[in-house]
């Protein structure tokens, strides 16, 4: 086991950057987690990233926003910029249940405690920086930011917002996965800061110009005024290879016509989907007041040699030492685990990964792989079980299109919905790979699959029966080796018409995939489970819906316990609809259930096996017109 040092972790206070021997820092990352120095939390990628590039950079995690505001002037003023970010998950998201009630814990902070950051922290960072240190430049991240980019809908206030760089006040956004488009900056200020020349009379530095023609960022102008040009476009040259050709921009409807008209809200959405998940995508203008937000298109996806070196990074993978005898349920959860790739090809109408990480799949080296491996299974408490290789759907490793330029003109935002893509690579041989090497290495009793698997992708058949055999193999392998008991799967509901607007396969697929399971297990002699997690309220479905969800899981012999409500969330084609009450691709009428007793009239219907929901359900049915289902439920 390797001995650490307090300069081992980027440095958190005044006194850990003088140990470091600095008088100055280049860049100062304000989060709204605690600070665990491992690849799986963001703020501490960046960090190290921003370190690998001879910066000098400490970070400030979960300061206190209610007192003399110390923790903000504690490391005084970067030469660079201030970094902001909530955090790895949306801060509501993270506080409220979909039905506004506080959650339990806070995943991300020491003891699970509830008072260690604000809501909106990306605000309400920003805008405490900004009033002390008018002059400095504050770049904002992470998923908070990437989902409200430019109006869109709260469900938390009810109501539809301007985009968070108005409301925060900072000088640039990044959205997405944003190790590219912060090192670009990273470079530009670094060259601007170091001929900018003698600070000024009292003694600070004249205010750094904030590069706004970085691909994955958006910034604020005023209507009116020119905009820059894109790297790509004629001129000023790009500095960026890889840099997309410029693409005529897309102006969305104002926020001001969006509040008068939710079908213009849900007009917009469209665009802002189709353009976050394309190789080569256009700039996005909106307009709100007499500001123009302003949507540079995204980079083209990552290199695998650029997602290890991310990933490879001199992480202790350990929370800060200041957190001793503190328990972070999210490290807890993680911390003998392997991300193997980013991004999700399944366009869920009610997930957020893609506007974030994209669709297209980026898969780290097996060198990478198994270089993380090895560090788990030298830490103290490692006993050789790993909980999860996997990622945000964890077959999808690997997986991409076959002829590349077919993606780059796709506009799609499911590669598998309505139907798999025949340009994609559904082989599940590099996986395999991947699980037989890990598994063999010394220190390893067994791998476990703990993220979702798509069954949709073990159904599938292609016209390449190789790639079909290595499918099959895959189940086997999964199912007899990898499977700690029970197997998540998310069918999300058994409805064919709710599913369509989900994007989610038809529940026969579910069927044929569970009959697998079960015949695998068979003849393995194996007593293993399937754990399916089903959506209530969701938009497109009713009542009826729902009871007939109760009916199917009964003959399926499912109690379930893994269930959520809906949760609107900014930046989902599923939210969209839920606000505006259109489908922003048909712009036809979407019924959702909103009300508190709408959602519970639903809600109802997982836990018909509850003797105390029986006599509600009944009355329910009977109100619906489906007194057919009763006996179905609980006979006669």
């Amino acid at each position: 086991m390797k001995e650490y040092k307090l300069t081992d972790w980027l440095p958190t206070t005044k006194k850990e950057v003088e140990i470091r021997g600095w008088d100055e820092l280049d860049v100062i990352l304000f989060s709204g987690d605690a600070y665990v120095d491992h690849p799986s939390f963001g703020p501490a990628v960046i960090g190290r990233l921003l370190e690998a590039q001879g910066l000098k950079v400490a970070i400030v995690p979960q300061p206190n926003w209610r007192d003399d505001l110390r923790d903000f002037k504690k490391l005084g003023r970067p030469r660079l910029f201030f970094g902001v970010s909530a955090g790895c998950m949306d801060s509501m998201v993270n506080k409220y249940t979909a039905n506004k009630r506080l959650r339990s814990e806070d995943a991300y902070t020491p003891d699970g405690r509830h008072d260690m950051r604000p809501e909106y922290p990306s605000i309400v960072y920003t805008q405490i920086l900004k009033q002390i240190y008018p002059d400095v430049p504050v770049i904002l991240g992470g998923i908070e930011v990437s989902l409200r980019r430019v109006s869109h809908y709260d469900y938390w206030q009810d109501c539809l917002r301007k985009s968070i760089l108005i409301d925060s006040g900072a000088d640039l956004l990044i959205y997405g996965m944003g190790e590219k488009p912060i090192t670009e900056l990273c470079r530009r200020m670094k060259a601007s800061a170091d001929t900018a020349g003698q600070p000024q009379g009292d003694g600070s530095a004249a205010p750094l110009p904030v590069p706004h023609d970085i691909l994955q960022t958006a910034y604020i102008t005023y209507k009116g005024d020119p905009l820059c040009s894109l790297p790509g476009s004629a001129e000023p040259k790009s500095t960026v290879s890889d840099a997309p050709q410029a693409k005529p921009d897309i102006v969305l409807h104002s926020h001001e016509e969006c509040l008068k008209d939710k079908k213009k809200q849900a007009e917009n959405f469209r665009f802002i989907e189709e353009e976050s998940n394309k190789y080569e995508a256009s700039r996005i203008l909106q307009d709100a007041g007499s500001q123009t937000v302003v949507v540079n298109p995204p980079y083209p996806p990552m290199t695998q040699g650029e997602l290890d070196h991310s990933f490879d990074l001199p992480y202790t993978r350990m929370p800060h030492p200041k957190y001793k005898g503190k328990r972070i349920p999210a490290f807890d959860m993680i911390k003998f685990s392997v991300n193997l790739h980013r991004g999700c090809f399944g366009g869920c109408a009610f997930c957020t990964i893609s506007a974030h990480q994209g669709k297209f799949i980026v898969s780290r080296s097996k060198e990478s792989i198994l270089k993380e491996v090895k560090a788990i299974t030298e830490m103290p408490d490692f006993k050789g079980y790993l909980s999860d290789l996997g990622g945000p759907s964890a077959n999808m490793y690997a997986m991409r299109g076959k002829d590349e330029k077919v993606c780059r003109k796709c506009k799609r935002p499911s590669c598998i919905h309505p139907k798999v893509c025949p340009n994609l690579n559904t082989d599940h041989r590099p996986l395999l790979d991947i699980y037989h090497s890990v598994d063999a290495l010394p220190g390893i009793k067994k791998s476990f699959i703990g993220s979702g698997v798509r069954y949709d992708l073990l159904q599938y058949q292609s016209k390449d029966p190789a790639v079909n055999r290595s499918t099959a193999e895959y189940t086997r392998e999964l199912i007899a080796n990898h499977v700690s008991g029970r197997l998540k799967v998310a069918p999300e509901h058994t409805s064919d018409t709710v599913l369509q607007i989900m994007r989610k396969p038809s529940f026969s697929q579910f069927y044929d995939f569970k009959r697998t399971f079960d015949k695998i297990n068979k003849e393995l002699n194996l007593r293993q489970q399937i754990i399916p997690y089903f959506i209530s309220s969701h938009p497109g479905c009713t009542e009826e819906d729902m009871a007939e969800l109760a009916v199917i899981t009964k003959k399926l012999d499912f109690h379930l316990e893994q269930v959520q409500d809906f949760t609107p969330t900014p930046m989902t084609v599923a939210t969209e609809a839920w606000y505006t009450g259109y489908h922003p691709y048909t712009l036809q009428p979407v019924f959702s259930a909103k009300s508190q007793k709408e959602k519970l009239a639903q809600r109802m219907f997982f836990f018909w096996y509850k003797p105390e929901e029986r006599r509600a359900i009944i009355n329910e049915l009977r109100k619906i017109g489906r007194t057919d289902l009763i006996d179905k439920l609980y006979g006669k």
